[in-house]
């Protein structure tokens, strides 16, 4: 028998995957539990505010991993009410759950297998917050999770939680977030927030900044910045839930992340803590502008390997360009915002938006909030990124003519995008002309500039000069 605590915290093998015994994550959430000053009876309430893909994932986890200990936490997830789930997708619902077992047994001994089948015939109406009472996520239909407590009234989902995920959109984060703010004004003690949300805004006036969801929510509810943290990592959700090998960051302030990133960490999920919160949160959304034009390109060159590799180079030597305005070490940076722009061009949602609208299977009309997707947070952070690297006052020197232009200058690839995405001037076969363009410089004469000349704008993420 184990004799101490430590002890107990240990690992055993399943299958030949290691596994976290139920002692080691009792003892985690225990450590969690004494620096938020819980008592015993007091359980640590967790609620994810969001419920798309990576925030269903991300709660969902926890749930599997954390939800047995009822009288030490409880988890939960808030998402609007009055979603309707459409005939196809009950449809395709219907067909997940009789192609798993496990799903198939577990609805049958819920009765609620029934509602299913009925939706199936057109006989009644589904919703995804009922849905996601069952482990089904809208934007995620054919990765069940495990079974969630959803609650679709905001006040009761957050009033009194101690851990909140936000799970939003970035273009969603202050609306909801402002009206958390109402019913936390009786408080005494502070929640810990972690956010997932990958976008960006442009703040132009009194100077240009960079408004990241981090901010967003601390301008919003008045919670002090070292209680907010962000996670993120090169990660596709439906992966994560099945157990494919992944690894995150926890970014903030020393005091959470450090116990959280021990809370957060699972065999298959591994999370490293940092204290650069937010040019991680910064290089999360730029990767994002990138993958839907790595989409475009794609499917208008029919994959062509040697096409996607151009432009591979090329904006990845205007992200590092964009990377040396932002952080004062930008070589820390590239290792994660590397990896995190490879995975999103393999797999994400931007790169298949991109791809999408090449095809035709979609077009600029219908926004970026996609069924069966959500959030196309790229497009948005294309808006952003650009506006703020036009403005003139932080010009750079053109390596031509040694004059000052706006940075935007020396961003070809997201100019286009511009024209392509926002202001609509261009048409999608723009992307490869840009590639094409003779006049283009070789993607290393970009690196060596940002990398021989002091580019850093601290003032752009508010840092003082």
């Amino acid at each position: 028998m184990p004799s101490t605590s430590e002890e107990m915290a240990q690992n055993s093998h399943v299958n030949g995957l290691i596994q976290s015994s139920d002692a080691s994550l009792e003892y985690k959430l225990d450590e969690l539990r004494h620096l938020m000053g819980k008592t015993e009876g007091d359980p640590l309430r967790i609620v994810g505010v969001g419920a798309g893909a990576w925030g269903s994932v991300f709660t969902a986890l926890l749930q599997d991993s954390y939800g047995h200990l009822r009288d030490k936490v409880l988890i939960r997830i808030w998402r609007r009410p009055g979603k309707i789930v459409d005939k196809a997708t009950a449809e395709q619902l219907f067909e997940v759950i009789n192609s798993r077992e496990d799903v198939l047994r577990r609805l049958i001994r819920r009765c609620a297998y029934l509602k299913y089948v009925e939706a199936r015939l057109g006989d009644r109406t589904l919703y995804a917050d009922e849905i996601l009472k069952d482990g089904f996520c809208l934007n995620m239909i054919d990765t069940p999770l495990c079974p969630l407590k959803v609650v679709v009234n905001l006040q009761e989902a957050v009033w009194d939680a101690d851990i909140v995920i936000n799970g939003l959109p970035s273009t969603e984060t202050r609306g909801v977030f402002e009206e958390i703010r109402k019913y936390w004004k009786e408080r005494i003690t502070m929640p810990i927030i972690i956010s997932l949300a990958k976008g960006i805004e442009a703040e132009l006036v009194p100077e240009p900044r960079i408004i990241t969801p981090t901010l967003m929510i601390n301008r919003a509810t008045g919670i002090p910045i070292d209680n907010i943290l962000y996670l993120g990592g090169p990660n596709i959700a439906s992966e994560i839930y099945n157990k494919e090998y992944a690894n995150a960051r926890i970014c903030g302030a020393e005091k959470w992340r450090k116990p959280l990133a021990k809370f957060l960490r699972q065999p298959h999920f591994i999370v490293w803590d940092n204290g650069d919160l937010v040019t991680h949160e910064v290089m999360g959304g730029l990767k994002n502008v990138y993958a839907i034009g790595a989409g475009m390109v794609a499917a208008l060159t029919n994959e062509s390997a040697t096409s996607k590799s151009v432009y591979f180079a090329l904006c990845t030597s205007e992200m590092i360009f964009i990377t040396h305005l932002l952080a004062e070490e930008p070589e820390k940076l590239a290792g994660p915002l590397l990896a995190d722009t490879y995975v999103t061009l393999l797999k994400g949602r931007n790169a298949w938006y991109g791809q999408q609208l090449a095809k035709g299977g979609l077009n600029l009309e219908m926004g970026d909030s996609i069924k069966g997707k959500g959030m196309i947070q790229g497009v948005s952070a294309v808006k952003g990124f650009y506006e703020l690297l036009s403005q003139s006052s932080l010009s750079v020197l053109h390596p031509e003519g040694n004059k000052p232009v706006a940075p935007v200058e020396l961003c070809p690839i997201l100019r286009v995008l511009y024209k392509i995405l926002i202001t609509r001037e261009f048409p999608l076969q723009a992307i490869l002309d840009a590639l094409r363009d003779e006049t283009m410089h070789d993607p290393k004469d970009r690196i060596e500039i940002a990398q021989t000349h002091v580019f850093y704008r601290p003032s752009l993420l508010g840092n003082q000069p």
